[in-house]
């Protein structure tokens, strides 16, 4: 969601921050705006709509100058999307400048309190109110210096209920910027003679691979030449000094048209990159480097609920056919929204093991602190190191999935169900799988990059295919077994992307009422690769073709039968039933993709989406 960029150095502040607010838009936002102090006086622009449609043109005609600033981009939590409701926002002076991640759930309490004291306030927002508390604190305390503008704020922030990323800037402090966490990312970019804040490294890869992650509570002194940091709930704060583990190129889009396609395109790399070293033949199970549990703990576990949220949830539900059946224990899946507000029993020997592409999700990051609160073992699959989830577990497998720039997850989804498979590996290994059927698994997993890519040599076919269909408004997707989540995912992707009405279901759920939907003009697309739910699936898919539905199968190469039922049919290689979700989900990615480059929507930053939700 929402993208925070500050600068303070020797450099101009203003390019730097558009720069990074342009690296930011993948997020997700409506409007976008900047802060700059130039001799002592705050200097604001910001502007509903796209950054180079608004905010850029408007700096160029009305320029600001000066080496510290902070800006924003705002997906609207608080108020609608308009100039007045953007960041920065000023306190009542005009002489503090805030921008926020997050949400305060006490503004409405606290501005009934400041509109008392006097203050008048130009925008619906929760920020602004913030803005004005930290104002009315510095004012109390002389209204000048960093010491009364850094206690300020922290008095602020031991007032306010909610979550907060945020920067803080005073034009009576020309060499202090303020930084601030709890439940939203904010990051320290170290520089030479110089400092950023950000609420995502993306933003700052150019720059520097050298920062630190905040975590809850802290809040950050950051001069050009150093940086201090404090926590309000401890004495003293954990700074470490991380480096990034990507570069510039990585999070550029290169030659293709949209960022989505190319890391579609990218997957072969991300699967090797998942099954790295993780593969052990021999021993004829996969090794893992951060679970921090001995074998007999991992022998000991009763139980596993597995929490998630949107994509990761889809990743989910395939985890639990794979460890259920691979290793023989009980696995739920909860959403993780729900899993933080509702009192499930968890039994002694339960583990709870949680899905987040960014690391950051806010539902997925309360759902860990219950269990870890209710003294359960927490692990994480993950693709951001650094990241408060990889952080906050007790363990855990990161993906190497690299940066994702596009809203709608691809590779991400990909390489968490690699990292299901091998875990699922490891825990039956350590129960009934048999060697055999592990190796046959590996051997299945180690084939899946060049099988991706003759999937991928199939993008003209499936292109047309979009062409043909691109006009339809509603959709379902169908599958069984292991690809019943793969279905589901395949209609998330689609209405992400191309607003299209899509629903996944079960196949044999169709009967059960949906089905009275089928018409000739709702074009079901059914999963339907020659595993052991061929048949029951081949008996659905007649239910629907009876009905004059159109039917585009996505089966298995060398399948005759189905090219006799289905209008329209993309052949994936001989797999191995286990792994068929990753495959199975390629076209369905490339599918959606067309379709909504077909339809002219914006494929990489879909309407009201945001690609890490770190609000609940």
């Amino acid at each position: 969601m929402c993208g925070i960029i500050g600068y303070i150095g020797k450099k101009a502040a203003a390019p730097i921050i558009l720069e990074g607010l342009r690296r930011l838009e993948y997020r997700g936002y409506d409007s976008a705006g900047l802060a700059v102090l130039g001799d002592s006086v705050l200097e604001v622009r910001k502007k509903l709509g796209k950054i180079d449609e608004g905010l850029a043109p408007l700096v160029k005609t009305s320029p600001v100058t000066g080496t510290l600033g902070i800006g924003h981009t705002r997906w609207a939590t608080h108020g609608v999307p308009c100039d007045e409701n953007s960041h920065p926002h000023l306190d009542a002076s005009g002489r503090i400048a805030v921008v926020h991640n997050g949400v305060i759930e006490n503004y409405d309490l606290l501005k009934q309190r400041l509109a008392k004291a006097g203050h008048k306030f130009k925008s619906t927002t929760d920020t602004e109110v913030l803005a004005h508390l930290i104002g009315e604190n510095y004012a109390k305390r002389g209204g000048s210096g960093k010491e009364a503008l850094v206690t300020s704020v922290m008095d602020a922030l031991r007032e306010v209920i909610g979550t907060y990323g945020l920067a803080v800037i005073c034009a009576d402090c020309p060499d202090l910027m303020v930084g601030a966490r709890r439940g939203s990312p904010l990051i320290i970019g170290i520089g030479k003679d110089e400092h950023y804040v950000t609420s995502d490294a993306n933003a700052i890869v150019a720059h520097t691979k050298k920062v630190v992650y905040l975590n809850d509570y802290d809040v950050a002194t950051i001069t050009a030449g150093s940086f201090e940091v404090s926590n309000l709930g401890a004495d003293t704060a954990n700074v470490q000094i991380s480096n990034l583990e990507f570069s510039q190129e990585d999070a550029a889009r290169g030659k293709h048209a949209h960022f989505m396609l190319k890391e579609i395109y990218e997957q072969p790399q991300t699967i090797l990159n998942a099954l790295r070293g993780r593969l052990d033949f021999e021993g004829a199970t996969a090794k893992f480097g951060g679970l921090n549990m001995s074998m007999a703990e991992l022998r000991s576990i009763d139980r596993i609920v597995i929490a998630a949220s949107g994509t990761s949830w889809h990743a989910a539900l395939v985890g639990e056919y794979l460890i259920e059946e691979l290793a023989q224990l009980p696995v739920e899946v909860e959403f993780a929204h729900e899993f933080c507000y509702r009192n499930a029993p968890l039994e002694k020997n339960t583990v709870l093991l949680v899905l987040s592409q960014s690391g950051e999700t806010a539902d997925t990051l309360a759902a860990l602190r219950e269990a870890k609160r209710r003294g359960h073992r927490a692990l994480a699959i993950v693709n951001v190191v650094g990241s408060t989830i990889a952080r906050e577990s007790d363990g855990g497998i990161y993906m190497h999935a690299g940066p994702e720039i596009g809203v709608a997850s691809t590779k991400a989804f990909v390489s968490t169900l690699t990292v299901l498979t091998l875990l699922a590996v490891h825990l039956g290994r350590m129960r009934m799988l048999s060697a055999n059927r592990a190796r046959e698994i590996m051997k299945a997993l180690e084939a899946l990059p060049k099988q991706v890519e003759k999937i991928l040599a199939q993008n003209e076919t499936i292109k047309k295919l979009a062409q043909k269909y691109h006009k339809a408004e509603d959709f379902f997707f169908l599958g069984r077994g292991y690809t019943f989540p793969v279905a589901l995912e395949g209609a998330l992707k689609l209405k992400e992307i191309s607003y299209i009405h899509a629903e996944g279901y079960s196949a044999a759920e169709m009967k059960h009422g949906p089905i009275a939907l089928i018409d000739a003009d709702t074009p079901t697309v059914f999963v339907v690769p020659q595993d052991s739910m061929y048949d029951k699936t081949m008996a659905n898919l007649a239910m629907i073709r009876a009905r004059k539905g159109p039917v585009i199968a996505v089966a298995t190469a060398g399948d005759k039968a189905i090219a006799k039922v289905a209008d329209d049919v993309i052949y994936l290689p001989p797999l191995l039933e286990p792994v068929s979700p990753i495959l199975a989900t390629i076209p369905l990615q490339l599918f959606a993709y067309h379709i909504a480059v077909a339809r002219g929507c914006d494929v990489d930053k879909p309407r009201n989406l945001a690609k890490s939700v770190t609000v609940q």
